[in-house]
């Protein structure tokens, strides 16, 4: 096909795979899943062209998803998560050309880490408790959410690292994260145009990918609908703790 990236099966594979991760993750699966997919697809592309292929399905994957779950998020969340992700994505496109794939890798890796740790030496009880919204950590994570999302589509670690602790309803949780994620992505295309990732061929090869995209998506959906909450956060715990240790190999790798 004229202007598709993929050209042999190998690389095929790996991009179906990616955008099915990321589908399931969009779906409400977590961040953790949409990191593997970008994790994925950079194995055959750089991490540009893999970020560039996949914000205008990332877009599909967003009205998709917020279909399933229309009507359902926090508006408390939304308001103080959102001006800190739309800074962090200033500062990412400001910085773009200063700051290597593989740093960015790291950073987000390490700080994925860390939370996955800190949760696994907290006591059963202390899990279990719902903290209250702190606005100054929320402007303080949500803006690194914006800005990891901005240079790697690997904004959900940071945010879910203030958010989880929220202990929100699986469903009101998926919900919002799904709401301030696509809000975060539309912003995304200004930036990313400028920078020039929206080449033929890139356009092409995400709009062949898209109706996987979008079944994907509603497959994640109906999962999260059927979780139980004591089964949903362990779950993602253990896809962040898998992508937090690929990150830190790439990144270590990449520097």
């Amino acid at each position: 096909m004229s202007g598709f990236v993929f050209s042999d099966p190998g690389s095929l594979l790996a991009a179906v795979l990616a955008v099915t991760l990321v589908g399931l993750s969009k779906g409400g699966l977590g961040g953790a899943m949409s990191l593997l997919g970008m994790g994925v697809m950079s194995l055959v592309i750089s991490p540009v062209q893999a970020a560039g292929i996949l914000l205008p399905i990332l877009i599909i994957m967003d009205v998709v998803s917020l279909w399933s779950w229309w009507g359902k998020w926090d508006l408390r969340t939304m308001r103080i998560m959102l001006p800190g992700a739309l800074l962090g994505i200033g500062i990412g496109w400001l910085t773009a050309a200063m700051v290597s794939d593989g740093a960015v890798r790291l950073i987000v890796g390490v700080i994925a880490l860390v939370f996955v740790a800190r949760w696994a030496l907290s006591s059963s009880a202390s899990r279990n408790v719902a903290h209250p919204h702190r606005p100054g950590l929320a402007l303080f994570w949500s803006t690194i959410s914006g800005y990891t999302s901005f240079v790697a589509h690997a904004g959900g670690p940071p945010y879910q690292i203030y958010t989880m602790p929220l202990r929100m309803a699986p469903v009101v949780f998926t919900s919002t994260s799904v709401a301030v994620f696509a809000i975060v992505n539309v912003v995304k295309l200004v930036p990313y145009a400028a920078l020039g990732q929206f080449d033929t061929g890139n356009l092409v090869t995400s709009a062949v990918l898209m109706p996987l995209a979008a079944v994907s998506t509603l497959i994640g959906a109906a999962i999260v609908r059927r979780i139980k909450a004591e089964v949903f956060y362990p779950i993602m715990y253990a896809m962040i703790l898998v992508v937090s240790l690929k990150l830190i190999w790439d990144g270590i790798w990449a520097l």
